[in-house]
């Protein structure tokens, strides 16, 4: 069996990226090339939440933390996350989501929500 003659294309690396280009979206690539919201926020803040999640089948961790104000509306979100582009990017996207929303509408959001504006195979929802 050969390999079709635009292998090289496909699997071709491009310097700024350490993500071949070819198996994400471009939504993932955006995301994960300039993540939106990367820190911390004062945990010694009132108003901050923090919460810890990993996935042991693959690796990924992610802090995801928000601010909210005296009405319960999130006002600022941070992230760190130790994995793959696409837990990166889908950490990226979630911050600018539930920014602006109450609790109880980012607690509405759900990862099939994300996957579906990043275009993520199903082997990607943990």
């Amino acid at each position: 069996m050969s390999l079709p003659r635009n292998i090289g294309t496909l699997l071709k690396v491009s310097r700024a990226r350490s993500v071949p280009a070819a198996l994400y979206h471009q939504n993932v690539l955006e995301h994960y090339e300039n993540p939106r919201n990367v820190g911390s926020l004062d945990k010694k803040d009132k108003n901050v939440g923090t919460g810890l999640v990993g996935a042991p089948a693959c690796g990924d961790v992610m802090k995801l933390q928000i601010k909210v104000d005296e009405n319960g509306k999130i006002i600022d979100a941070k992230f760190k996350t130790f994995g793959c582009g696409s837990a990166i990017a889908s950490s990226s996207l979630a911050t600018e989501w539930v920014k602006g929303k109450t609790l109880d509408q980012a607690g509405q959001l759900k990862n099939t929500d994300i996957a579906k504006e990043l275009s993520l195979p199903p082997v990607k929802l943990h």
